[in-house]
């Protein structure tokens, strides 16, 4: 008897083991899965190949040789196509800002050709960025699930279906229910291997967009909010974990403007938020610095691909089938060469867009001189930033409409130089078309006029520096008859003496009122101006765009560029 519960015992034991080594071989099977990520930043609607240094590799005026000149959504596509043969495991993300501040041939629809020419390249997700909130996330809603414009309607004539990818946004929520207004993040499953894309922008949107069309929503710590949502990704057996996020970093500059692929004191916000990710996260794909770079920060790879759809990183894992986690990896920036075939379908629908478009943009609006550039000098003044100001002063001096002194102008909405020389719509040199005009202000902010005291331009001015509101110097443009003089040593908060606060030459009165123009970003508190929150009897008035038109219009002749001796710096 003992003999024969002895076999059973045994029997049963082989059982138990066969049965165990098979649930173990089923559970985890060997080998690894080879995943290909593709990647790119900062695409900011530019369908045609972008021109000068926008559209070159490295960042060279001309793009003389052996410079390369980069970039085209019809040559992207045929890149990607290219890539993605190499492997059937290929996911293509953006790290937000691929709409917004777009050239005209995008924005001028609302970014609806971008969003279309990025449904044929077969993107799957985009985190995200400070751009995409440009008309308010009312407008991003639209973007995602499709419908006419409410102003504009369908100004092609065949509808809009909305973006075939996701957006991502891990940490923007709404106040009013605390749920994000796209997914946090989403996953993709090859295998048996399960791989997560989490997608955000940086914390601080709201201070670098019109703060009216986010007034309702919240923006969240970055690495907190991606640490949060790591045990929920563990629970569900997601070991490779990937984040889109629209924040980046800065190098130094000769190994920015030499290398796409190097990694030379890497600074910024990005190294803290990598620094402070929990280790479960392999790859960080960054934006918004608008700088090529491919590093290993913590363990972790974290790339950019510059702007504009110059170079696409080719991310490479070698994941586990046995513990999904990731073996191997590597990166690349791959240079968006011009040498490749166009993209047939992309073709197809520059070409669409640009019969709609090219009435409006080779219009001609009036002429110039000679270059204005908006390059500000030592004191923070562009020949451009006076002209805008100018302009903008001219359309709101009239009782009734605003009945203006002085104008402001922020310099990050001004996106362009005007050149002198004519372009291939043939206007003829000196002259300015329409088209030229919205790529310096592509933003379609409209003007407001208000009330502030001279205390309160007073501050206005100081927290134009680092360290009032602002982490860098922010100088506004101002219009003629308005002047001041700022010292560079000066204390935070101090630096402009107010006797020199001068308007028509005389000195601003602390107690007195004085009516203001600046855009609607501005007016909002953006590009942290907290201060014109506080202006009072507001009157809006006509977009940007018309006004500089009209100025144009009234100039009686060419105009030239600005002075630039409004603004006065002192060591």
């Amino acid at each position: 008897m003992k003999k024969f519960l002895y076999a059973l015992g045994m029997i049963a034991l082989v059982i138990i083991i066969t049965s165990q080594t098979f649930s173990t071989v089923q559970a985890k099977p060997p080998g690894t899965i080879e995943l290909q990520i593709l990647a790119l930043n900062d695409f900011h609607g530019n369908l045609e190949p972008p021109t000068s240094s926008a559209g070159c590799v490295p960042a060279v005026s001309g793009c003389p040789a052996p410079n390369i000149v980069a970039g085209g959504v019809e040559y992207l596509a045929t890149h990607i196509d290219n890539l993605r043969a190499l492997n059937p495991n290929t996911v293509v993300v953006s790290a937000g800002d691929l709409i917004g501040a777009s050239p005209l041939l995008s924005a001028l629809f609302h970014d609806e050709p971008t969003i279309e020419a990025f449904n044929e390249i077969g993107l799957d997700f985009n985190a995200v960025g400070n751009h995409e909130f440009d008309e308010g996330w009312t407008e991003l809603m639209r973007m995602q699930n499709g419908g006419c414009h409410p102003v504009d309607g369908c100004q092609d004539g065949d509808g809009f279906e909305g973006a075939d990818f996701q957006f991502l946004a891990a940490n923007v929520v709404r106040e009013d229910n605390g749920e994000t207004i796209f997914p946090a993040y989403k996953t993709r499953k090859y295998k048996n291997v399960e791989v997560a894309f989490i997608g955000m922008t940086l914390e601080g949107t709201p201070l670098i967009v019109t703060p009216s069309g986010i007034s309702d929503l919240d923006f969240l710590d970055e690495a907190d909010t991606v640490n949060a949502l790591i045990p929920e990704l563990k629970h569900k057996k997601v070991e490779t974990i990937v984040v889109v996020i629209h924040e980046g970093a800065d190098q130094s500059t000769t190994d920015a403007t030499t290398n796409p692929n190097g990694c030379v004191g890497i600074s910024g916000p990005i190294v803290d938020i990598v620094n402070r990710l929990d280790d479960e996260v392999d790859v960080v794909i960054t934006g918004h610095t608008h700088q090529p770079y491919n590093c290993v920060i913590d363990g972790k790879i974290v790339t950019s691909s510059f702007s504009f759809g110059r170079l696409v990183t080719k991310i490479d894992l070698s994941i586990s089938r046995a513990t999904g986690e990731v073996e191997t990896m590597s990166a690349n920036n791959v240079i968006v060469t011009r040498t490749v075939p166009k993209a047939a379908p992309l073709t197809a629908l520059l070409a669409k867009y640009n019969a709609i478009a090219a009435p409006l943009a080779n219009r001609v609006i009036g002429s110039i001189t000679a270059n204005i550039s908006r390059a500000p000098n030592t004191a923070g003044e562009s020949a451009l930033g006076d002209v805008i100001a100018d302009g903008q002063l001219e359309a709101t001096d009239d009782p009734g409409l605003g009945d203006a002194v002085v104008a402001f102008m922020n310099p990050g909405g001004i996106r362009a130089d005007l050149t002198y020389a004519g372009s291939p719509a043939g206007e003829g040199d000196g002259n300015v078309t329409y088209g030229e005009m919205f790529t310096v202000q592509p933003f379609g902010n409209s003007m407001v006029t208000m009330t502030l005291t001279g205390t309160q331009i007073e501050r206005l001015l100081e927290e134009q520096f680092a360290g009032c509101t602002l982490a860098s110097a922010r100088i506004l443009q101002v219009s003629a008859g308005f002047t001041y003089t700022w010292k560079a040593s000066g204390p935070v908060c101090d630096k402009v003496d107010p006797a020199t606060i001068m308007l028509n030459g005389v000195m601003i009165n602390a107690a007195d009122s004085y009516r203001v123009t600046v855009n609607s970003f501005l007016a909002d508190g953006g590009d942290s101006f907290p201060i014109l929150t506080q202006g009072t009897n507001r009157l809006g008035g006509a977009v940007d765009t018309d006004a500089f038109e009209a100025y144009f219009a009234s100039y009686g002749g060419p105009v030239p560029p600005g002075p630039q001796n409004r603004i006065t710096r002192l060591p």
